[in-house]
């Protein structure tokens, strides 16, 4: 196979290895003879474009054709536009496929005090402010086996910045991958640490046997003793071993960059595969990056389980939106140069094959940046398309292990393991 034509619908194909001018390609009775070479994982024109139509793939329009095309062309960023703008009136037309739930499977897990399971049993080290890193990734180097993740937030930050730092410092400072886990902070940040405790009290994860606390400008040696405290819990950790723990309480982070033209035809599908067969075994899956699915969203909204969730969804996307035009940006400038050279030409490209990642499942909810899933099923979780972002928001969100697809390479982790599956060899 040298090409693939994705859908029946769609005018374009997608070349599978570089192909050269002159080449001739037959795909379920259409042949065309290519007026350009045309490079691996980009499009190239099965059907004559004039100015303005649209230019379907997986069966959606990906944008509008700018000039002429034909049969046979290159089909990419030079001749092709989106079709977004801005705000959209949405409808709910349901197109949910239920899911039969088989619990059948199991993992190896931990078994917190909270009930919650863990895939690790590590001990974090958390900077409640980007001011005492350095510490932080001192103390963590002494040991096998504690983690320390920094960060350059928590001081100089006021409203709602501010509470978001701490909402998710304390969402990863509740996950059950941590065995236990030492707060460090420096004494006159604005995230001070009472503070901090008390939220912590006030979402139900504070607990004086896991967590220890150091404020650095309160002892006199900080390293002496930070070791003192992460040795207690080192210890407290030693406690919990290894057992059957049901597939329903698996929570899997759903994540792609360095996306290119074979991410939503390979990679990206195998995770959707997965999400459906972890839901079907009563877990849950999240999916975020907000903005990459500008362009697929309606397909979610139809997926909604009922139409509180589809309204979620509306003011979610909505939301995003907005905020763009808020500040004078256009809600479509994406994929980055790299996706382009990959062969991903307009936002809709990319959303259509990133949101393949999230199955067919019903989308169960939607969870706001910072909070945690509650509902079994695929989750929707408010969070920017930036990698780094978005990784720790799946992690403080209650994922144990993070799925990344990749086409053009990523070597970026996160708190929790991140499993890199590739688009191509």
């Amino acid at each position: 196979m040298r090409a693939l034509q994705i859908h029946p619908r769609d005018g374009v194909a997608v070349a599978i290895a570089d192909l050269p001018e002159g080449d001739s390609i037959s795909l379920d009775g259409t042949q065309v003879t290519l007026s350009a070479p045309i490079p691996r994982g980009h499009k190239f024109a099965l059907k004559e474009f004039h100015p303005g139509d649209e230019v379907i793939k997986y069966g959606y329009s990906i944008g509008k054709a700018t000039e002429a095309i034909e049969a046979g062309e290159h089909v990419h960023v030079h001749n092709l536009k989106t079709g977004l703008g801005g705000l959209t009136e949405y409808a709910y037309r349901p197109d949910a496929r239920a899911v039969e739930e088989k619990p059948t499977m199991s993992f190896l897990g931990y078994r917190r005090k909270d009930g919650r399971a863990g895939v690790r049993n590590e001990v974090w080290i958390l900077p409640i402010s980007g001011c005492v890193n350095r510490t932080a990734e001192a103390l963590a180097r002494k040991y096998e086996g504690v983690h320390a993740f920094p960060h350059p937030y928590g001081c100089s930050q006021l409203g709602e910045d501010h509470e978001y730092t701490r909402e998710i410092l304390a969402g990863l400072a509740a996950h059950p991958n941590a065995g236990a886990v030492l707060l460090i902070g420096l004494g006159c940040e604005n995230n001070q640490m009472d503070a901090f405790k008390e939220l912590l009290k006030e979402n139900g994860s504070y607990d004086e046997e896991r967590m220890r606390f150091l404020v650095t400008q309160e002892v006199e040696d900080e390293l002496v003793a930070g070791e003192e405290l992460l040795q207690e819990c080192l210890a407290y950790a030693a406690r919990f071993s290894r057992e059957e723990i049901p597939a329903s309480e698996l929570i899997v982070g759903l994540k792609c960059g360095g996306s290119d033209g074979f991410s939503g035809l390979t990679a990206n599908p195998l995770l959707g595969a997965f999400s459906d067969k972890l839901i079907a075994q009563g877990g849950s899956t999240i999916l975020t990056e907000v903005p990459e699915m500008f362009g697929a969203e309606t397909i979610l909204m139809n997926r909604a389980r009922d139409e509180g969730v589809f309204r979620k969804i509306v003011d979610l996307i909505n939301d995003f939106k907005e905020y763009f035009l808020k500040h004078e940006q256009t809600v479509y400038e994406n994929p980055s140069p790299g996706n382009k050279e990959g062969g991903i030409s307009t936002l809709e490209d990319k959303s259509l094959g990133c949101t393949q990642k999230g199955g067919d499942a019903p989308v169960a909810d939607v969870i706001r940046y910072g909070d945690q899933v509650r509902t079994p099923g695929l989750n929707l979780l408010q969070g920017p398309g930036n990698d780094i972002v978005s990784l720790t928001a799946l992690s403080a969100a209650g994922a144990q292990i993070v799925l990344f697809t990749t086409g053009r390479g990523n070597p970026l982790g996160g708190p929790v393991p991140t499993l890199k599956v590739a688009s191509n060899g």
